[in-house]
């Protein structure tokens, strides 16, 4: 078994993304998703499409989903759309978003995959409403289809879990659980089909609440003997 796991790096600057990026390579990340939201600037986004050989995902969040972008949503898809044709292998759109089926065909257009996404920032939705939300994904035609949620008690990683051992055999699936008691979520979803998982580069440069870092992720499949 195979685990890839995502380091998800949110610099301020071009140059401080090449650097992150680079040292995600250097913990050996299989995927790198870059945060644009928090940028400040945009006109380079070709510069960071073109440093790494691991596949990137340009990630553009708004404050509806926690992220640091406060120009207009025009603004904030138009950006996205220009990290596709500017070479990054894969962009997030959450499902929420206007005429996603649009934004989507264009990102297809320049030959880049797509990844829909749903966050769930207060709870864990039922296994029927979860499921749910992946049609609704599958139908907007994701390459990726991502469902995260946050953990309220332990056993919601067990829906969680569940869910991702179902819906990896309909769709590549990114999901697991938010917060602290979504760590076990984190770590077991690719051992039950999900496509990957998500890590911080280091201690204090988390994206989300509950994320370990790349090293802490590696440490721990390595004790379990899953590589």
């Amino acid at each position: 078994m195979t685990i890839k796991i995502c380091v998800s790096v949110i610099p301020k600057t071009v140059a401080e993304a090449l650097e992150l990026v680079e040292r995600a390579e250097n913990q050996r990340a299989d995927f790198i998703e870059v945060r644009l939201d928090s940028l400040t600037e945009h006109g380079k986004l070709s510069d960071i499409a073109g440093c790494s050989k691991a596949p990137l995902i340009a990630t553009n969040r708004s404050a509806k989903c926690r992220g640091k972008f406060r120009g207009s949503e025009t603004k904030r898809k138009q950006t996205l759309l220009n990290a596709a044709g500017d070479g990054f292998e894969y962009v997030d759109v959450e499902l929420f978003i206007s005429k996603l089926e649009n934004i989507i065909s264009d990102i297809h257009g320049v030959g880049v995959k797509s990844i829909v996404s749903f966050h769930d920032f207060n709870q864990t939705p039922s296994l029927p409403q979860m499921e749910k939300i992946l049609r609704k994904e599958i139908a907007s035609g994701a390459d990726v289809c991502k469902v995260v949620t946050t953990a309220k008690s332990v056993e919601d990683n067990l829906t969680v879990l569940n869910f991702v051992s179902k819906a990896c055999k309909s769709a590549k699936t990114v999901c697991f659980s938010m917060g602290e008691l979504g760590k076990i979520s984190r770590l077991l979803s690719p051992l039950f089909g999900g496509f990957f998982t998500f890590a911080s580069l280091e201690e204090g440069k988390e994206t989300a609440s509950g994320q370990p870092t790349i090293q802490e992720m590696r440490a721990t499949y390595k004790a379990l003997g899953i590589t």
